[in-house]
């Protein structure tokens, strides 16, 4: 971001938003309004005001102590209500792969994610958005009216300058405490330590040898992380407040919310108390948990909250807000688990009272009187610090910029005095009306919703003040020039490479034909192209459905979540109906079940038939998965019915000769292919399907020397070479060369030639058909195929298909643990995966502890489920090459002659003539 710069826009005419206070809160604001800015293509300047010198951790991320630990588990942190997991995916690819979403993150992590997500959405909203950071504080805002009618503030800065802005956003976060409680003989004294957090507060404290006791005043999670701070043995902090209670731990495995099923609405206090304490009751009953309860309310507290009275809410805060923090925010289990060691030894000691006098002794130290609940306490301590928290009352502050705004009415108070009141985030004034362009978010509408404090929901009012603040703002429409340097309206929309009209310009369209082509081709590039695409046009619904798709099913290097819910916040703001109906059928394959996906991928079909990338998803080929139906017979069922439309090109041609080698019908798809590269030599496609019709048919030799041609030509930049190479070396599996199998092996299969989930599915399958076959003799490499595939595949495949794989690699792996693991992660999956891949996990582990018979058995039963996984029945093969292994192995000799005559009769194969002649010896 750069320095601060002269105080005016840096064009004339530019639209100005500032937000006041570069924290959290204002982080996300940003965040939000880069983005949305991008999407929409509305130019604007953005100043962020703030003294700190990094913008995103404000107080609260800003402590370098490891012990300060989120009190918020990491999968509730995102920056995107809709994308949940954004922060957990940040960890994992910022030096913690392990992280789990239940985990609790170091504080300073998450000032180091807001920041870096901040900083992305600058860089990539650039063009558009022109930001400036001011390092200084806003101390007053003034209204104005322009001869045109249009208002717009002036912000005085502390160091002197003014700026001017169309819309403020005060992103100013809690009111700091202001320590009216402290004694007179306290105030003003250097041992008495009224902001903690403040640089070099507690450097006198924390000094080597310094043992003194430390009173802390306030028993809530600003105390406990105080209390780890200083912390030393031979050393007692005390701490005090009017009710006594630290805050209660989060649990280690933290049991889903379970909501109230009783209304809460309209109840009064006192019967909304008795109604809560059942929910309770009967949670700690069906769970033995209290937290689940607590954790139900939450999606409901605004509400009801909404509904109380003043004098409700005034009792409400006095008689139970102390026990609804102390159970609603806590602390993370470790963070308990040091606490607890310090009580349990007394270096920490917690008291229901509060401090009534102190008296400066001799030495400077402080002797402190309180009156608790076991009488009156004498101490003797070093510092009194104030750990009491941020003030609940915005009248109590001494800030200058929300000072002057209450003053001039630009403000007024919320309920109880607690911040102001808004319409949904947009100030009221002293007349009742939210007319100005001024919002807040967070803590200053505390009186107004209690809880909005927390990233969960401070997260979502970000996104709403970006959408308030931005809505009235259009975009200048697209001009393109001419030859004669005319700027000029385009008169019609770019389309994809089946016609149909993008809501796009012409750069992205063209980045996004050239992904499809990529794509269609079988060829490298189409991620980079679908990026470049997105990176030209944030707000291109398609680019981003298109990175999900590619990632959730290619395994291509995308971050499928991130760009799922960029494709459904673009298609809500610019799409037409096929638009739509693409981001419906990848959110769908990607968040719902595969019958759900398959459902919406029919429907768009139906409508849209021409829509060739819609049809290569549900053709079960080299790169995609296909329909999950049983029989495998929808997807040719689509290509029949979507034929007039496509005309007989090369595209649909390819598919339909891979879905007729499937059938067995080889004579009939070897044509097919045959014209399709005819029209387009470099139709992965049709090769693919072409690769299969010789394996199935027998034709090793001549289907080996014509892959090889291909790869070596038209072949060239295939993204799916290794599954090729592959394909080569069934011929030369079934041609009994081992060898040629070990080559090809070393030169095009093993790890560092093959990456990603390819390397399951191509290199860790091949490597176990060569051992069920005979064919790898010495060390079985199979490790390090683990090693390079990604371990979210290994441990949380996306789909059946991939799942498949991973049961093979761990199977040939010797991985016990690991297929254990496999098949406690599908019983929570999909139908498909629940049905298919569990107990062909459990079939597996019979093969690994040797249970031959019952191994036998359960493949037996799975084998007819087995067109569900998806993928060709080449790669589903390995199934029944494992099953002829256990029925073998279990002497059941019969069964695998029947199984070994039965494939002779479908296709030609040395390798198998050979294992029957073994049988019938």
């Amino acid at each position: 971001m750069a320095s601060p710069g002269p105080c005016t826009p840096s064009e004339p005419g530019k639209k100005i938003i500032a937000v006041v206070g570069a924290g959290a809160a204002g982080a996300l604001v940003a965040i939000q309004l880069c983005e949305t800015a991008a999407r929409r293509r509305i130019p604007f300047e953005l100043l962020l005001i703030d003294p700190a010198p990094e913008a995103g951790r404000g107080t609260a991320y800003s402590t370098l102590d490891p012990r300060h630990r989120l009190n918020v588990p990491a999968g509730n942190m995102s920056c995107y209500p809709d994308d949940p997991a954004h922060f957990v995916r940040w960890l994992c690819h910022h030096g913690e792969p392990g992280v789990r979403s239940t985990d609790f993150a170091e504080r300073y992590r998450y000032g180091a994610y807001l920041a870096d997500t901040l900083g992305r959405a600058i860089m990539a909203a650039q063009g558009v958005v022109t930001v400036r950071r001011l390092r200084t504080r806003a101390t007053g805002c003034n209204w104005t009216t322009s001869p045109g009618g249009e208002t717009s503030a002036r912000l005085e800065l502390a160091d002197g300058r003014t700026v001017v802005a169309h819309r403020v956003v005060l992103a100013t976060g809690p009111t700091g405490a202001s320590a009216e409680w402290a004694p007179p003989g306290l105030r003003g004294n250097d041992r008495f330590i009224a902001d903690p957090w403040a640089p070099g507060a507690l450097e006198a404290a924390l000094r080597p040898g310094r043992k003194e006791d430390v009173l802390l005043v306030g028993t809530g999670l600003t105390s406990v992380d105080i209390a780890l701070l200083l912390d030393r043995p031979g050393r007692a902090v005390h701490a005090v407040s009017r009710g006594g209670r630290l805050p209660q731990a989060h649990a280690v495995n933290p049991l889903p919310a379970a909501a109230c099923e009783t209304p809460l609405h309209g109840l009064s206090l006192t019967g909304l108390r008795a109604a809560v304490r059942r929910h309770i009751g009967g949670v700690m009953r069906t769970h033995g948990d209290w937290r689940p309860a607590v954790d139900g309310l939450r999606p409901v507290t605004t509400e009801i909250w909404a509904a109380m009275s003043a004098m409700e809410r005034t009792e409400f805060v006095k008689r139970d807000g102390s026990l609804w923090n102390t159970h609603r925010h806590r602390m993370p289990p470790a963070t308990a688990e040091a606490v607890g060691r310090m009580r349990r030894t007394r270096r920490m000691r917690t008291y229901q009272g509060q401090l009534t006098s102190a008296s400066v002794r001799p030495d400077g130290s402080l002797t402190v009187s309180l009156t608790t609940g076991d009488g009156p306490r004498t101490l003797s301590v070093g510092w009194v610090v104030d750990c009491t928290g941020p003030g609940l009352r915005l009248s109590d502050t001494a800030d200058p910029l929300w000072r002057s705004l209450l003053d001039q009415g630009a403000a007024v108070l919320g309920p109880l005095n607690m911040g102001v009141s808004t319409d949904h985030g947009r100030l009221r004034g002293a007349d009742g009306r939210a007319t100005r362009a001024l919002w807040t978010l967070g803590a200053p509408r505390r009186g107004e919703l209690w809880e909005t404090t927390a990233i969960p929901e401070i997260r979502v009012q970000a996104a709403a003040v970006a959408e308030d603040a931005l809505g009235p703002w259009t975009a200048p429409a697209p001009a393109f020039t001419t030859a004669g340097g005319r700027a000029r309206r385009p008169t019609r929309r770019p389309a994809d490479a089946s016609g149909f009209p993008l809501s796009t310009h012409a750069a992205a369209a063209a980045a996004y034909r050239l992904g499809t082509d990529r794509l269609l081709k079988v060829r490298a590039g189409a991620p980079q192209a679908f990026r470049r695409a997105a990176a030209l046009d944030p707000g291109f619904a398609l680019a981003h459905a298109a990175l999900a798709l590619v990632g959730h099913e290619c395994g291509a290097d995308v971050d499928v979540s991130r760009a799922l819910a960029d494709a459904r916040r673009a298609v809500r703001e610019r799409a037409d109906d096929y638009e739509r109906s693409f981001v419906d059928v990848v959110s769908r394959r990607v968040l719902h079940t595969p019958a759900d996906g398959d459902a919406a991928l029919l429907r768009h079909l139906e409508d849209y038939p021409g829509d060739v990338l819609a049809l290569a998803v549900a053709v079960p080929t080299i790169a995609f998965s296909g329909l999950s139906d049983l029989d495998g017979t929808a997807a040719l069922r689509v290509l029949e019915r979507t034929a007039p439309a496509h005309g007989g090109r090369w595209f649909h041609t390819s598919l339909l000769a891979f879905m007729r080698q499937e059938e067995g019908r080889y004579d009939e798809a070897g044509a097919l292919a045959t014209q399709a590269l005819a029209d387009e030599p470099a139709s992965g496609h049709a090769m693919h399907a072409l690769a299969h019709v010789h394996y199935e048919r027998g034709d090793h030799e001549a289907g080996r020397e014509r892959l090889e041609r291909w790869l070596a030509h038209q072949g060239r930049g295939g993204t799916h070479r290794a599954h090729f190479s592959w394909h080569a070396a069934l011929h030369e599996l079934a041609l009994g060369d081992k060898a040629a199998v070990r080559r090809r092996w070393a030169e095009q299969l093993s790890p560092g030639k093959v990456h990603g989930v390819r390397a399951l599915v191509d290199s860790g399958s091949l490597l176990w058909r060569a051992r069920l076959a005979g064919a790898w003799q010495g060390p079985f490499p199979i490790g390090d195929i683990l090693d390079t595939a990604p371990s979210d595949v290994l441990e949380r495949p996306a789909n059946a298909f991939v799942a498949l794989h991973a049961a093979i690699a761990f199977t040939a792996a010797g991985d016990l643990p690991g297929l254990r693991r496999l098949r406690v992660h599908a019983l929570r999956a999909d139908e498909v995966q629940r049905s298919v891949i569990a107990p062909l996990c459990v079939a597996f582990e019979d093969i690994l502890e040797e249970h031959w018979t019952e191994a036998a058995q359960g493949l037996e039963r799975l084998l007819p489920r087995l067109p569900s996984v998806g993928g060709s029945a080449a790669q589903r093969e390995i199934v029944e090459e494992t099953l002829l292994y256990a029925l073998v192995s279990a002497d059941r000799y019969d069964a695998a002659r029947d199984r070994l005559e039965e494939r002779l009769d479908r296709r030609s194969s040395p390798q198998d003539r050979r294992r029957l002649a073994a049988l019938s010896l």
